[in-house]
């Protein structure tokens, strides 16, 4: 079993770091989502921004459209509601007609319906001039109906009050329909004005929503050209700034303090030096006289010495 070294812990952290920061390169780098090297984060901020934008104008829109919806479907139930209870009066007002006006003891036929038939029925014969009586029964025979006119005048007393009762049903559903027309016109010319006037809200909601997309769009322009000025300013004064630095710099000034050493003031920097200046030019050609005067006076010294031995 192998012991760990502090030595191998520190090498085994170091691997460890760099698999970490290769791995964070990596997911920055191959992160199809998160990756902005190469692209244009503020034209993706104006792409976004743009689309939030659409987003909102078509929210509006919806709304808009959901409450035109909410409001026709509410007129809807309005109107359907009306209508079932206008039918439900008009059914009830057709059964009480037929409980009072047709009921089924004034039909012609209801005695071969008639439950209570044999209560209500006659003896097979009451008297002479029993109209009941058939021929079979030899109780009365052709030519012997003696109550004929008052029977032809029952039947035309009959006949004239059915026709009037007819007249009278007839008027009574013209009045009917009469009253149905208007209530339908009337409803008409409420879904007309209520048509109208949702149009009228749509026309002014979207002028609001026009009036607010280009007021919107104003300001942007405005705030880009004001951004677009501030930034070309600025970069005319970095570029004016920059010029004027580099103008008054070491480098193109040629400063020779630049090329002084912090070992030293007879050391100087390689890569910053200038050459030398006026005084230490001066400086060595007097020094190289002084050296020429020297030599020249060593010279001559020998030579008369030489001369007078």
């Amino acid at each position: 079993m192998e012991i760990a070294q502090p030595r191998d812990l520190e090498r085994y952290l170091s691997l460890a770091k760099r698999r970490h920061g290769e791995l964070c390169r990596q997911k920055r780098i191959f992160n199809a989502r998160n990756r902005i090297i190469g692209g244009d984060p503020d034209a993706w901020d104006a792409q976004v921004h743009d689309q939030k934008i659409k987003e909102a104008t078509e929210k509006a829109r919806h709304e808009t459209f959901a409450a035109e919806m909410r409001q026709n479907d509410k007129i809807t139930c309005i109107l359907e509601g009306r209508e079932r209870r206008d039918r439900k009066s008009l059914c009830k007002a057709i059964n009480d007609f037929q409980q009072t006006f047709q009921k089924p003891e004034t039909r012609r036929e209801f005695d071969l319906s008639d439950p209570l038939a044999l209560r209500k029925d006659l003896p097979a014969r009451q008297s002479d001039n029993d109209i009941r009586n058939t021929v079979s029964g030899m109780q009365k025979f052709m030519g012997e109906d003696l109550n004929f006119h008052e029977r032809k005048k029952f039947q035309e007393e009959q006949n004239r009050e059915w026709s009037l009762q007819q007249q009278r049903e007839r008027e009574s559903a013209r009045a009917h329909q009469r009253c149905a027309e208007d209530l339908y016109f009337k409803t008409r010319l409420q879904f007309d004005e209520t048509a109208k006037h949702l149009q009228s809200l749509e026309s002014a909601t979207r002028k609001a929503v026009c009036a607010a997309v280009k007021e919107f769009n104003r300001n942007q322009a405005t705030e880009s050209a004001e951004r677009k000025t501030w930034e070309k300013k600025q970069e005319q004064e970095d570029d004016l700034a920059e010029i004027s630095n580099l103008l008054r710099g070491d480098l193109l000034s040629e400063n020779p303090q630049q090329a002084a050493s912090s070992f030293g003031p007879h050391r100087v920097v390689p890569d910053r030096w200038k050459g030398m200046t006026r005084e230490q030019l001066e400086q060595i050609r007097l020094v190289q006289k002084q050296q020429i005067q020297e030599k020249l006076e060593k010279i001559y010294g020998r030579s008369l010495y030489k001369s007078t031995h």
